[in-house]
């Protein structure tokens, strides 16, 4: 199995799966996996408060409870990403579900493009702890990705970063089977 990313371009929307590090990631923003209490314990968030600084979720605890499925942004503290989008895909039981992951994924975009950026980077978000399958969470993810490109213009970069060799080959594999969109659809988004 290669470890290349990999991309595909739909419409305007550049979508790309890599086997990484998400705190590596230098795009505008990063998505921390949250419970509702934005408190980061282990696994992603866990990470990014290592590497990124405390003060990640501080910021983010001042702005919290928030309802399962919304996000809060945050700076990114010593990230190489400009903000930290906290996604909750869970609530403090850290449990989560297909319509929490399509929710917070949705909600993460539309902040991005409230916010006017370009790239966000996700990680597979309710794998970890909230025990999510990949593969569903992938279909979901891309899904939600696809659907706010129809409507919104930024973010045009949607990256999502993988810790592991199958959740990477999950989602690899779900990008690959994306349809193409119709020639009509095409030509009105470049209208």
């Amino acid at each position: 199995m290669s470890h290349s990313p990999f991309s595909r371009k739909i419409g305007r929307l550049l979508l790309t799966v890599t086997l990484g590090d998400i705190t590596e990631q230098a795009a505008d923003a990063i998505v921390n996996a949250a419970n509702n209490h934005l408190w980061m314990g282990a696994g992603v968030a866990g990470a990014i408060k290592a590497k990124g600084g405390e003060e990640i979720e501080h910021e983010a605890m001042k702005l919290g409870p928030i309802e399962p499925g919304q996000t809060v942004t945050t700076s990114a503290g010593r990230l190489k990403a400009r903000y930290c989008i906290h996604a909750a895909a869970m609530g403090q039981d850290l449990a989560t579900s297909a319509d929490l992951i399509s929710k917070a994924t949705g909600s993460a975009l539309a902040e991005a493009g409230r916010l006017g950026l370009d790239s966000i980077a996700f990680p597979a978000l309710g794998t970890g702890v909230g025990g999510f399958p990949a593969e569903s969470c992938a279909r979901l993810m891309l899904a939600a990705a696809l659907s706010h490109s129809h409507a919104n213009p930024k973010p045009d970069s949607v990256s999502f970063v993988l810790r592991d060799e199958p959740a990477f080959a999950s989602f690899a594999n779900a990008l690959k089977s994306v349809p193409e969109p119709s020639p009509e659809i095409e030509s009105h988004e470049s209208e």
